[in-house]
């Protein structure tokens, strides 16, 4: 099991009042599983997500990553395991400006000590980036940026990639080729793939759905 929540719970405060987003929500992921977290929007999914990517600390609960409780480890100890062991492909693209297309596709690798300029090439090839690599993000259309930041990710070799609605920037026709793409390179490199997003038509290409309703599980 690569993946385990325990009874998930998160409240913000808003007002001066306690505004309950998680109530307990419970799940696994497997090596090599996809899965679609579902919901309507403030149903709690980008919430989980983040904490999962440990951006954020439950107020209760465990989460379990490759057999580490990321909620008992300090903030620097959280932040090595994003650059070593997940990746996280987010709607805002976060790509580093005063690099090229091609520094910006390794830098990630280059963090966690696994650069193979082998595997960068066919990710390039596949998310059809080749004439790109000596642009900066600034000459970039939308998708465009979409797909170096999926190829960022998916360059590090992570052990678990989190998509927050990662083809809200594309056309259709290009969502469904990027998430096959991702599809096939997270089985190729033995990862787990727990995608948000809010089309039923896209995670039905995953090969399990878990629905979030009021911030739990949906039976």
């Amino acid at each position: 099991m690569l993946l385990a929540l325990k009874d998930i719970r998160k409240s913000f405060q808003s007002a001066g009042a306690e505004v309950p987003v998680l109530g307990g929500v419970s799940l696994t992921l497997d090596t090599g599983e996809t899965l679609a977290l579902t919901g309507e929007s403030g149903s709690g999914k980008s919430t989980l997500l983040h904490l999962i990517a440990g951006l954020d600390a439950p107020d209760a609960g465990a989460i379990v990553i490759d057999g580490t409780d990321i909620t008992t480890l300090p903030d620097a100890a959280r932040a090595e395991l994003r650059r070593g062991s997940v990746g996280l492909v987010f709607q805002q693209f976060n790509l580093i400006p005063s690099l090229s297309i091609g520094a910006n596709l390794s830098f990630q690798a280059r963090l966690a000590g696994r650069e193979d300029p082998g595997w960068t090439e066919e990710l390039v090839a596949r998310l059809g980036l080749s004439g790109l690599l000596h642009r900066y993000p600034e000459h970039l259309s939308g998708g465009q940026q979409q797909r170096v930041a999926i190829g960022r990710t998916l360059a590090a070799r992570p052990k678990l990639v989190l998509a927050d609605e990662p083809t809200g920037n594309l056309d259709e026709a290009t969502g469904d080729a990027v998430i096959a793409l991702m599809r096939d390179l997270v089985t190729q490199t033995g990862a787990g793939f727990l995608m948000v997003t809010h089309s039923n038509r896209l995670a039905d290409r995953m090969a399990r759905r878990v629905h979030l309703s009021a911030g739990r599980i949906a039976e």
